[in-house]
């Protein structure tokens, strides 16, 4: 079978590898469609992981299943997480929803990876977070998933879903990649006035999809300071929650001052090696601004993106702007990296 192999960011090549064969409690998928996640276009977070068969963003239909699995048939479509936690009661981080930080969810992973013909799902990573598609969702759709379920976390970790939620009246989304639009478009689905949205970046094409999909102001930061432009279409009152999104300390920065009092912060994104977050503790001390780090996704904020997926709010059709056969992945990587006219790059098998 047919695999996309990164051994440096400039060196991705296409490997013919056996089929894997699924053990007791596992399953074996025939990839659809898989996609490319920003995290992977960073070159010094990737490079770390080098070598890997990329990809862990995919769907596709169970095909053969091994001894004791129940709950999966041949024919079943899927999405499935690449990571996975144990989910035992005994478990200090599970017990508190912080999956990304058990050890079990840590250690588990889809073999080879996203991007190959086929896919061995281990036990834990099929019982804990391998949901089904219903037949109404493409598999395109079942690759927007994951990523999905990394922005609701985000909105989770921010008090956006708690009973009495503190008050959001302005969002501001710093980066409108792919992941800067899925805010827009969860913002929007949570019931977010568009005039209350305001996305930035510097490529023309994403400051436009922003407004086709939600955003109700958008900040050509090439052109304009975006403090200074939220200050301005807020009226001087700032931004209630702000998402970081590109992996800039930087950023960081110009996210925090655009918060206004009360605001809180959401770091989506790490900051590249070395980079060191210069913030006044006074000023966020006076302002009450909150920073809120959010890694990945668990099974409760997958869940959620399909049921938001499902109910139509996000569909790929509405990010998947290029779709690329496996053979053609290096070429896919290197679009989706130049990070310009493209949103959501697929691998279609």
């Amino acid at each position: 079978m047919k695999t996309a192999r990164l051994y440096s960011f400039d060196d991705i090549r296409i490997e013919d590898i056996p089929v894997p064969i699924p053990g007791p409690g596992e399953a074996l998928m025939k990839t659809m469609a898989s996609g490319i996640c920003s995290g992977d276009l960073m070159p010094w977070y990737i490079a770390k992981k080098a070598p890997l068969v990329l990809g862990h963003e995919p769907s596709g239909i169970i095909v053969r299943t091994g001894a004791g699995v129940d709950e999966f048939r041949e024919g079943d479509r899927v999405s499935v997480h690449h990571h996975a936690p144990c989910m035992a009661s005994d478990c200090p981080f599970c017990r508190k929803g912080l999956f990304v930080h058990c050890p079990t969810w840590k250690g588990s992973s889809i073999i080879p990876g996203g991007i190959s013909e086929y896919i061995r799902v281990p036990e834990v990573n099929l019982k804990k977070d391998t949901l089904k598609l219903p037949e109404n969702l493409s598999f395109e759709d079942g690759v927007l998933v994951e990523p999905l379920g990394c922005v609701l976390k985000g909105l989770s970790r921010a008090g956006f879903f708690m009973p009495a939620p503190f008050h959001i009246e302005t969002v501001f989304v710093i980066g409108l990649g792919i992941m800067g639009i899925l805010h827009i478009l969860a913002l929007r689905a949570l019931g977010i006035d568009k005039k209350n949205i305001i996305g930035a970046d510097m490529v023309a094409f994403r400051l436009e999809k922003a407004l086709q999909l939600g955003a109700g102001h958008v900040i050509d930061i090439s052109k304009e300071d975006p403090v200074q432009a939220v200050k301005k279409t807020t009226g001087g009152r700032m931004a209630d929650l702000v998402i970081a999104g590109p992996n800039s300390a930087q950023a960081m920065v110009t996210a925090v001052n655009a918060a206004g009092p009360g605001g809180k912060v959401v770091l989506f994104t790490p900051a590249k090696p070395g980079e060191v977050l210069n913030i006044d503790p006074n000023d966020i001390y006076f302002r009450e601004v909150s920073l809120i780090p959010s890694y990945s996704t668990g099974p409760e904020d997958t869940r959620a993106a399909l049921e938001m997926i499902k109910k139509g709010h996000i569909r790929a059709d509405m990010v998947v702007t290029h779709r690329f056969p496996v053979g053609e992945t290096p070429q896919a990587y290197r679009l989706a990296a130049q990070a310009s006219n493209s949103l959501k790059v697929l691998i279609k098998f």
